[in-house]
C-alpha cells in the first residue's frame, strides 16, 4: 500500500513537472504555454464558479497577485498559504480587442494542484526503498522527478513569463498566422493530395472487419474454456467457407464452360448446325401439312437446336442427346424454360410413342419460334423447302 501511494504521488510531481519545466524563455504565446492553462470557450453550461469573465487589466492583476501567493507559499509551506483555493477562479479573457472575438479561458488547475502538493514537506513525499519492485518500476523511482520546491520556484517564473507575454503589445492574442501557413503548407504537399473522405463500401468493409475481429475473439474464449468447442467453431467457420467457395466455382465454371466454343467458323460435319435451321422449319411445316404431327414437333426441336447451335451457345457435337443440349444451358439463361418445355414435348412424342395433335405441334411451334427468335434476329423471306429427317 505505502509503496502505491508513492507510485501516485510520483506520477503527479511528473505531471505538474512537465507543466511547469519549460515555461521560462519560450517563444509561444502566453495563451498556448501548456494544454491545461488554454482551451476554447467554455459550454454555457458549465459551473459559472470555475471560471470570471475579466478583463486584459484584470488579468494582469490576477498573475500578480497569484506570483506573491507562489512566492508565500514556497516560503512557508504550510496549509494556510499553501490552500488551494485562494488561487481563484480560472479567467475568461477576450482573445483580441474585437468585441466579436471568442474569449479565451486561462486556467489555473496546474497551480492548485502544485499548492495542495506544497502543503507536505519534499521529505514526506520522496518515494519508500524500491528494493522490492523490478523492471520499469524501479527505474521510474530511480529517476529523481524535481521536488516540490522547484516546482515552486518554475511556477514563480512561469506566471513572470505569462504577465510579461500579457503587458507586451496591449495584451491582444497573437493570430497565428504563420503558424496556420506552415500548415497549409504542409497538407497541400503531395503526401495529401489523395485524401478522401471515406465511401459507404469503406464503411462497409471496416464494419465486416470489426465484427469478424469480435467473432473471432469469441471463439478464442470458448477455445480457453472449452479447447474442443472454440476448435470446432473455428474449423466449422471455415470450412463453411471452403464449401461456399467451391460451389460458386462449379457454378461458375458449368455457366462459362458452354461458352468456350472454338473460335473456328467452320461447320462441323454431322452437326444438327451443319444443316440450316430454315430447312428444319421448313420441313416441321410440310410435315403439319400433311398431319403428321409427330414428325412435325421432332424437325421443330431441331430447328431451334441448330440456330442456338449456329449462335454458338455450345461446341457441336453430333453424339449429344437432348438431355445433354438441356444440361449445357445455364439455369439463369432466360432460353432455358422454353428449351425444357420444347425438350419435353419432343421426348413424349418422339421418344415416348405417345399420339402427337394438332394442338401438340401448336404449342410447340410457338416454343421453337420464341428460342428461334432469341438466338438471333430470323431471317426474312420465304424457308428453303429442302426437307430432311435426323
Amino acid at each position: 500500500m505505502r509503496i502505491r501511494l508513492a507510485l501516485k504521488g510520483l506520477l503527479a510531481s511528473l505531471v505538474v513537472g512537465q507543466i511547469l519545466v519549460a515555461a521560462p524563455g519560450m517563444s509561444v504565446s502566453w495563451t498556448l504555454l501548456a494544454a491545461p492553462s488554454v482551451s476554447a470557450t467554455p459550454s454555457p453550461s458549465r459551473s459559472a464558479g470555475r471560471w470570471q469573465d475579466a478583463t486584459m487589466e484584470d488579468y494582469r492583476r490576477h498573475l500578480v497577485t497569484l506570483q506573491q501567493l507562489t512566492q508565500a507559499c514556497a516560503q512557508a509551506r504550510d496549509l494556510k498559504t499553501c490552500d488551494p483555493t485562494l488561487v481563484g477562479p480560472d479567467d475568461r479573457v477576450p482573445a483580441s480587442a474585437a468585441s466579436s472575438a471568442d474569449p479565451r479561458l486561462i486556467r489555473y488547475g496546474w497551480l492548485r494542484i502544485l499548492f495542495s502538493r506544497a502543503e507536505e514537506a519534499d521529505a514526506a513525499q520522496r518515494a519508500p526503498d524500491s528494493g522490492g519492485l523490478s523492471g520499469s518500476a524501479r527505474k521510474s523511482l530511480l529517476e529523481k522527478p524535481p521536488t516540490t520546491s522547484q516546482l515552486l520556484v518554475d511556477a514563480q517564473a512561469r506566471l513572470a513569463h505569462d504577465r510579461a507575454q500579457a503587458n507586451r503589445g496591449g495584451g491582444p492574442l497573437p493570430s497565428h498566422r504563420e503558424e496556420r501557413d506552415t500548415m497549409n503548407e504542409v497538407l497541400a504537399g503531395r503526401e495529401f493530395s489523395n485524401l478522401q473522405p471515406a465511401t459507404e463500401s469503406d464503411t462497409a468493409l471496416e464494419k465486416l472487419g470489426n465484427w469478424l475481429n469480435r467473432l473471432f475473439a469469441r471463439f478464442d474464449k470458448l477455445r480457453a474454456r472449452s479447447a474442443w468447442v472454440g476448435r470446432t467453431l473455428v474449423w466449422g467457420f471455415f470450412g463453411a467457407i471452403a464449401l461456399g467457395l467451391a460451389w460458386g466455382l462449379l457454378r461458375a465454371e458449368r455457366r462459362w464452360r458452354i461458352r468456350l466454343v472454338p473460335a473456328s467458323t467452320g461447320l462441323t460435319p454431322g452437326a444438327v448446325s451443319a444443316r440450316d435451321w430454315q430447312l428444319w422449319m421448313a420441313d416441321a411445316r410440310k410435315a403439319a401439312g400433311d398431319g403428321q404431327w409427330r414428325e412435325a414437333i421432332h424437325f421443330l426441336y431441331w430447328a431451334a437446336i441448330a440456330r442456338l447451335e449456329s449462335r454458338r451457345l455450345w461446341p457441336a457435337d453430333r453424339a449429344r442427346t437432348p438431355r445433354e443440349y438441356l444440361a449445357l444451358v445455364a439455369p439463369d439463361d432466360p432460353r432455358q424454360s422454353g428449351l425444357a418445355s420444347l425438350t419435353s414435348s419432343f421426348e413424349r412424342t418422339w421418344y415416348g410413342g405417345r399420339e402427337a395433335s394438332e394442338s401438340d405441334y401448336r404449342r410447340a411451334e410457338a416454343l421453337a419460334a420464341s428460342l428461334i427468335s432469341a438466338g438471333g434476329a430470323m431471317a426474312g423471306g420465304e424457308a428453303v423447302t429442302e426437307g430432311g429427317a435426323r
